[in-house]
């Protein structure tokens, strides 16, 4: 499963808020909900993201194998 765990860390490290990526970023609600609940993006958001923290795609999501 890829999680989005990394990128709350990053984003308090950053001091960027949910609010901030919403009003001066133009991300959607949509898309940030997709975030919180592990749903996929596209990576031209992970690009965005990106740019936005000024940091890497490890810095915003990480691979969890699923228990078998």
């Amino acid at each position: 499963m890829i999680s989005y765990e990394p990128l709350w860390k990053t984003m308090q490290e950053k001091g960027i808020t949910q609010y901030a990526l919403i009003e001066h970023h133009h991300l959607s609600r949509g898309t940030l909900d997709a975030l919180k609940q592990n749903r996929n993006i596209n990576t031209s958001t992970l690009d965005t993201l990106c740019t936005i923290l000024s940091c890497n795609v490890e810095d915003i999501v990480c691979y969890v194998p699923d228990n078998e």
